[in-house]
């Protein structure tokens, strides 16, 4: 389209485009093809589809999308393509699922593998930041799960998917509160652990009448508050 012939006052190309009113029937059909396909090809990938994905499955669905668009919207693409690319697609995807069932150092190459974040109620700082999970996330994670002292975790795995898997200790143990700065109401009514001293960087709990003035023995920062017990 030539720069003259755009006319803001033009209502019927901003709306319809330079298509005729009849490709909106076409439109219908296309997109009830594409979902067809689309239904299709996540039916033979299987049931992980319908959960977390991983990065292949990841892949495959974004692939999926960004062929269809077009031919959802462009009168002068067929949709004969779309079949072709999601049975490559698929084919691919399954190759892959066949392949890391089959050798777990190639699934570990094309999936990643698990981490731990926490142990024993201490972020593991250095995986925390090769994983890009930032302090406040995994904290927003432990409150999700109704968790509020971090020395009541046992471990904390970071899954291949991206979930986590969050194990706890049963009996009584002192660590960091993770009650936000912004409730000290909550924070107060706590119990703190009496003579005992957590990081607020790593959650590394040192038993000392009075609070540390020291760096952390474990990660070497010098940010102390009360641990709690619970």
């Amino acid at each position: 389209m030539k720069p003259e012939e755009i006319q803001i006052t033009d209502w019927l190309r901003i709306v319809l485009g330079e298509a005729p009113w009849s490709f909106l029937l076409e439109v219908v059909i296309r997109i009830a093809f594409i979902y067809l396909v689309l239904m299709l090809s996540m039916r033979a990938m299987g049931k992980r589809m319908s959960g977390m994905l991983s990065r292949t499955e990841m892949a495959a669905l974004v692939s999926l999308a960004a062929a269809n668009g077009v031919a959802m919207m462009d009168p002068s693409r067929g949709i004969l393509p779309i079949v072709i690319i999601a049975a490559v697609v698929v084919g691919i995807e399954r190759l892959i699922a066949w392949r890391t069932t089959q050798n777990a150092r190639l699934e570990r190459d094309f999936l990643d593998d698990m981490d731990i974040l926490v142990k024993d109620g201490c972020l593991q700082l250095d995986l925390m930041e090769r994983t890009r999970i930032t302090q406040q996330r995994l904290f927003a994670q432990f409150r999700h799960e109704n968790i509020l002292n971090l020395g009541k975790v046992q471990r904390t795995y970071l899954e291949a998917n991206g979930a986590f898997t969050i194990l706890q200790f049963q009996e009584k143990r002192a660590g960091l509160s993770l009650v936000p700065d912004i409730d000290p109401e909550l924070r107060n009514d706590q119990e703190n652990a009496q003579g005992k001293w957590a990081c607020r960087c790593c959650g590394f709990v040192l038993n000392h009448l009075e609070e540390p003035s020291g760096p952390c023995p474990n990660c070497g920062q010098n940010s102390w508050g009360q641990a709690i017990e619970s």
